[in-house]
């Protein structure tokens, strides 16, 4: 995802910008010419003959053309995680043939066992959303970290004021240099700009939270400067910390919807899932993954939405559950975030009770 893009959907998290209506159902323009066929699943999609009609001498030999030309493609949105490897029809373990499922843990020494509870599905109201920041809140205290240096836990303004020196931070006169390393990344001077990312991230400096999601996503993927995974799990640690502690005085100080820090909170949570389910600077942890996705999702993240519905359809650090995964599919679309494919999730089986 371009950093212009993710500086975007920060501001979006943050604003908690108005969402379009959902949508109920599959909609067709009148104005398309002509139809085209896809057989779908969560990952793939196959474009198919339609069928046949009298008179049509390409397709007369039955409904489907059987020598038709198929075409795959990812059509799943994914900012940064690495698709799963789905199996081909048939390829099925001995286990999975006789409906013996694989032993899933439900914790993980990644997240707190004293997280409050949130309730089933989605967040449906601002008091909702506020648990769920809590719970980003405690989860994010409990991350690993490396390195020699430690951020100063001296705390900010949650109203988004001025911070104190070294205290973590949002909102200062290093916004301007923030702009100015996204211009040099985009113009492709990545070294220039992965540089000035680690000046604004340090924690010993300007600590600004921020940068230290852009600088840990820089060292994870090797944007001008050799990969370092170990060094970009530092830095997503310190961003979801230090915004961690802004957001707990804002929820202290009755703010329900978050104070200052809460997009760089969602977009260390997310990068820190993408970490967990990849294995990018710390062992796989699916259960981990899962939990920091739906931690985004229910804080406003459309890219976590669509990825804890997937963890959902596939059972991936949690048991397989079609209506959590429509549940959370659902809130995407009404964000903006339509998934090829989906039209499934609109049946009246998944609507809430």
């Amino acid at each position: 995802m371009p950093l212009k893009d993710l500086l975007k959907k920060k501001e979006k998290i943050s604003e908690g910008a108005a969402a379009p209506a959902a949508p109920k159902g599959p909609m067709l323009s009148p104005e398309v010419p002509e139809f085209q066929f896809y057989r779908s699943t969560t990952t793939t999609q196959e474009q198919i003959a339609p069928p046949a009609f009298p008179g049509d001498p390409v397709r007369e030999e039955g409904h489907l053309a059987p020598n038709a030309q198929k075409r795959f493609s990812r059509f799943r949105r994914h900012s940064n995680a690495d698709e799963e490897e789905h199996k081909a029809k048939g390829e099925h373990r001995l286990s999975e043939r006789l409906h013996i499922g694989r032993a899933r843990s439900s914790s993980s020494v990644n997240v707190p066992d004293n997280l409050p509870e949130v309730g089933e599905g989605v967040a449906r109201n601002d008091e909702d959303e506020a648990k769920w920041e809590k719970r980003a809140t405690m989860m994010a205290n409990t991350l690993p970290k490396s390195g020699s240096a430690t951020p100063n836990t001296e705390l900010a303004n949650p109203m988004g004021g001025r911070s104190r020196s070294r205290s973590p931070s949002v909102s200062n006169a290093g916004d301007i240099d923030i702009q100015e390393a996204i211009r040099l990344h985009e113009s492709g001077n990545l070294e220039a700009s992965t540089a000035m990312f680690g000046k604004l991230a340090d924690p010993n400096g300007q600590n600004n939270a921020l940068s230290q999601v852009l600088y840990g996503l820089a060292q994870r993927h090797g944007w001008g400067c050799e990969p370092n995974p170990q060094l970009g799990i530092t830095y997503l640690s310190y961003a979801a910390q230090n915004s961690a502690q802004i957001e707990s005085l804002a929820l202290s100080a009755g703010m329900k919807k978050g104070g200052a820090a809460k997009g760089e909170l969602v977009l260390a949570m997310y990068e820190l899932a993408n970490s967990f389910r990849n294995g990018w600077g710390i062992k796989k942890d699916p259960v981990a993954a899962k939990q920091y996705y739906e931690t985004a999702a229910n804080l406003g993240d459309t890219d976590a939405m669509n990825e804890v519905a997937w963890c959902y359809l596939e059972g991936f650090g949690c048991k397989k559950d079609k209506f959590k995964a429509a549940q959370f599919l659902r809130l995407a679309e009404q964000k903006g975030s339509k998934t090829l494919g989906n039209t499934w999730i609109w049946k009246e089986k998944y609507n809430p009770k």
